[in-house]
């Protein structure tokens, strides 16, 4: 009783709420760089062994450059950059839930939820987005209401995901954070932190617009009991939160992934003329890119990396220095030099940021969705 007086009271609710979820957003992206770093290597390795192989089996070589370049490439890509984050978040999520202190969070929003016609539970499904909207979506089985229960699967795009962090933070680093050189860290977390308030804020309002328009009805009524806080099982987390999450989601993403790669490897590699075949959709789409601030490569970026939000960037490399297949860089100074290069000025990035928050669900979203 004496920590819900705390953790429940509408001056300290909301601040702990609030660093709890913010200390979980540092641990997964501080401690993901890690295992997607040996991941990507290993991966890596295993690349020059596999292209030794169907060199020996004599395989054509366009047949090897469709396999690897393009589906192997894609699909390595999506598990080193995906898994790791989801391994993190989710245990360190089931955690707070195994503790008792995810209802208190419902409790905290209930009340801003109930006034935009939402359920109150929808606070749950909104947070587990931050680690994956597709576990997000699959959290909205908990809401009782068919109607209730489709707002909150339609508005939880709404927050950023881990596969957007990396795009999110890097833009923000090389174009809004450079300008903060004594504390550009922390410039970067306070941008960040903004970006995520403003997702919140367009959850709320996507969520009264639909309940006053094409979802109109009465909220249902949502009873809370407040179970007692307890000592996590954490060994059992652990496992219950990789086996039913991160495995179950990855497992998503490798079906959207592999065909993903594949696509993107013809359209980078077949040539209409004398340019390939994404040169001509990116000029196709450039008008409508120009018209929102933007240019047809980011836009096709955005369309081509339906399969994993995390190819986004990659793809963009790909196609500003035509090298055929996805393209890291090694460096945020890199990055920038790129992208400057090609012509983006704050106002693009800031564009940029902006279509990355609020742009449609990934594959793997879309299909927990269906």
């Amino acid at each position: 009783r004496k920590l819900d007086k705390i953790v429940t009271s509408k001056s300290m609710g909301f601040p702990i709420m609030i660093l709890l979820l913010a200390l979980i957003f540092w641990l997964t992206m501080v401690g993901a760089n890690y295992p997607s770093s040996a991941l990507s290597s290993m991966f890596s390795q295993l690349d020059g062994v596999i292209r030794g192989f169907l060199s020996d089996i004599e395989l054509p070589l366009t047949a090897v450059s469709f396999l690897m370049d393009g589906v192997y490439k894609t699909l390595t890509w999506v598990i080193s950059v995906m898994l790791p984050p989801m391994a993190i978040f989710f245990p360190l999520f089931t955690l707070l839930e195994d503790f008792g202190y995810l209802p208190r969070i419902a409790f905290n929003l209930d009340s801003a939820f109930k006034k935009c016609g939402a359920h109150g539970k929808q606070a749950l499904t909104m947070c587990m987005g931050f680690g994956c909207n597709a576990c997000g979506v699959m959290g909205c089985r908990i809401i009782e209401s068919p109607r209730e229960r489709l707002i909150a699967i339609i508005t939880n795009n709404f927050v950023p995901c881990n596969g957007r962090f990396p795009t999110l933070i890097a833009i923000i680093l090389i174009f809004f954070a450079s300008c903060f050189s004594a504390a550009k860290t922390a410039a970067a977390g306070l941008l960040l932190v903004a970006f995520i308030i403003m997702g919140i804020v367009i959850t709320l309002v996507m969520s009264k617009l639909l309940s006053k328009t094409l979802l109109k009805g009465i909220p249902s009524s949502f009873i809370l009991e407040l179970p007692p806080y307890r000592k996590p099982k954490i060994g059992s987390v652990i496992v219950r939160s990789i086996f039913d999450r991160t495995i179950f989601v990855l497992g998503r993403a490798i079906i959207v992934a592999a065909p993903a790669g594949a696509i993107i490897w013809i359209l980078a590699n077949i040539n209409l003329g004398d340019t390939s075949l994404l040169n001509h959709f990116t000029e196709l789409l450039d008008p409508f890119g120009r018209l929102i601030g933007v240019d047809g490569i980011i836009v096709a970026s955005f369309i081509l990396g339906f399969p994993a939000n995390e190819i986004v960037i990659p793809i963009m490399l790909m196609c500003y220095m035509s090298t055929g297949t996805l393209t890291d860089y090694a460096s945020l100074a890199q990055l920038h030099e790129v992208l400057a290069g090609c012509g983006w000025t704050m106002q693009t990035a800031l564009c940029v940021l902006i279509l990355c928050l609020f742009h449609f669900p990934c594959g793997t979203t879309c299909l927990t969705i269906k």
